[in-house]
């Protein structure tokens, strides 16, 4: 189907018509730059960008501006030596400038990796490094980051302008408003995110050009956008979804995008939704249950017809909580940095709290076994994508060992392991039960965390918590939560046993947790997923410490 068939199709189209009628029509060539924001620009030039930060400082870009604004910023990049395969480190936060260099990477055929400015030296140092980047984009008060390695970087651009580097301002003025692109290969890669693995450095996930027209899917299918739509992810500019549902999804729809540089104020994030008459709003399940819990009468959130998580499993009290707050339902979607939203909730059917979805349109997504055999419906396994993909990375940089352990083969061929672990139902959605190394294997059974979590979320005692395996002598593992109190609630052993008994009488008792810790703050990464990694180690350190 073609794009303008696409459009709007997801909100009234049962599921089992969108699989049997969808066919990938996988272009030879594609530059999101030329085929998607020129095209826009040229055919109707909407607001492609809507922007505020926590001053009041206002913007707005059309596609025309970020196409000329790219061009510019492409052009002057290739007079400095910058040219196709090249990789440029961008580390911007929610300005209007990531936008344009991001487009302006693609336009010339460079590599851009997107980068949180919450990275320290070391880390920018071993992505620099590893990447073998030829050129750097940041503002002038985060170039002292790049000091160790500034002299590796051919080309470097500070926004604002800073000694060594070629201010912003000057690279644009510079730069012409045409810029002849080269020919990008479907295959040729475009985009490469740095994610953390379970162990050593972060991998540098590579993806192709194909990927950035593949993942337009997504926002047809689950973010349910038209050229109407003004959508809002919340997500830091670093990681990957932040370039689907900002950039490369919102725009390929013809969609506005708006983006808010404001720290995380529960208040500010339902006027901005008000303000700014935000259609989708996109954000996590942590910032979801915080925002449920504001009072929302005084904001006019009449605008807001979808809204969508990703990222994390969302608890269903953080769904539930939004729903009472606003009305609008939450549609999961499940996905990961290799590959980008594969599962998703469909806004033509109900949507199942807890479940990650089904598969979209053209991707294989299943349960499989250690030997990669299709398992029964219940049964629980890897959570799998059949390959060849459109939306499948090209591999890790430079770790062709890497890239293929993630693969086995099987009857139906061969299966990229996401790493985590889930369930099919008889209708054919999908439920999480957790990364592979987060499964707690007490006395032969296996526990997943997720579960033990929803359950405690719902008692009236409990703020937050994480389930981690803690080591035992006599049953190798035992369910251990770590649990934030809600204000006024004492950490007590009465309080102890009643959560057990609680946890025992939701689920099988066998998943109780037997050891509980109260503590003030969850660990969590950047992007507000729980560190289990931290809090595992944590309880591996203090039972050898026990028996040393």
């Amino acid at each position: 189907m073609r794009d303008e068939q696409l459009r709007g199709i997801a909100r009234h189209t049962p599921y089992s018509d969108l699989v049997r009628d969808f066919r990938w029509d996988i272009p030879e060539t594609f530059n999101f730059a030329t085929d998607v924001v020129d095209q826009w620009a040229a055919e109707r030039d909407g607001i492609a960008l809507v922007w505020e930060n926590a001053g009041g400082e206002t913007a707005e870009y059309r596609f025309s501006d970020i196409a000329r604004r790219s061009c510019r910023l492409a052009s002057a990049l290739a007079a400095a030596g910058v040219g196709k395969g090249d990789r440029v480190i961008v580390m911007l936060p929610r300005v209007p400038e990531w936008q344009i260099a991001l487009v302006a990477c693609v336009r010339m055929g460079a590599i851009a990796i997107p980068c949180i400015e919450m990275l320290t030296g070391r880390d920018i140092a071993y992505r620099v490094r590893n990447s073998g980047a030829k050129a750097a984009i940041c503002r002038a008060d985060q170039v002292t980051k790049f000091a160790d390695v500034e002299a590796e970087i051919a080309v470097r651009v500070a926004v604002g302008g800073a000694r060594g580097w070629i201010s912003w301002s000057d690279a644009l003025n510079s730069g012409t408003d045409h810029f002849a692109a080269p020919r990008i290969g479907i295959e040729d890669p475009a985009v490469m995110y740095y994610t953390s693995g379970s162990t050593g450095h972060p991998k540098g996930v590579l993806h192709a050009a194909r990927a950035l027209y593949a993942w337009r899917m997504q926002a047809y299918f689950w973010l349910d956008l038209e050229p109407a739509d003004r959508i809002w992810c919340t997500a830091d500019t670093g990681w990957s979804k932040a370039g689907t549902s900002v950039i490369w999804g919102p725009w390929s729809c013809g969609a506005t995008a708006f983006q808010y540089d404001a720290p995380f104020v529960p208040a500010d994030r339902l006027r901005m939704l008000a303000k700014h008459r935000i259609t989708v709003f996109c954000a996590s399940s942590t910032e979801l249950l915080r925002l449920g819990s504001e009072e929302t009468g005084s904001h006019d959130l009449s605008a807001l017809r979808r809204t969508v998580s990703a990222g994390e499993a969302v608890s269903p009290i953080a769904a539930e909580r939004w729903r009472r707050a606003t009305g609008s339902l939450v549609s999961e979607a499940y996905g990961q940095t290799e590959a980008l939203m594969m599962v998703l909730n469909y806004p033509s059917e109900p949507v199942r709290l807890g479940s990650m979805g089904r598969p979209q349109p053209g991707l294989d997504i299943d349960i499989v076994d250690d030997d990669g055999r299709r398992v029964g419906v219940g049964e629980e396994g890897h959570v799998a994508l059949l390959t060849p993909s459109p939306q499948l990375m090209l591999g890790y940089w430079q770790d062709l060992e890497r890239t293929a352990q993630c693969f086995i083969e099987g009857p139906a061929g061969r299966w990229y392991l996401s790493g985590d672990r889930g369930t099919r139902d008889a209708e054919g959605y999908l439920w999480y039960a957790g990364r592979s190394d987060d499964v707690i294997n007490s006395a032969g059974y296996r526990i997943g965390p997720i579960e033990v979590e929803n359950v405690l979320l719902e008692h009236p005692a409990v703020a937050e918590c994480a389930v981690v395996p803690s080591p035992d002598q006599e049953r190798g593992e035992i369910v251990k939560a770590f649990i934030v109190l809600k204000a006024g609630e004492a950490g007590t052993a009465a309080l102890v046993g009643e959560l057990q008994d609680y946890v025992k009488s939701m689920t099988a008792p066998y998943k109780y947790p037997r050891a509980v810790e109260f503590i003030d703050e969850i660990p969590k990464t950047v992007t507000g997923k729980i560190r289990r990694r931290t809090l595992r180690e944590l309880e591996l350190e203090r039972f050898r410490g026990g028996i040393g």
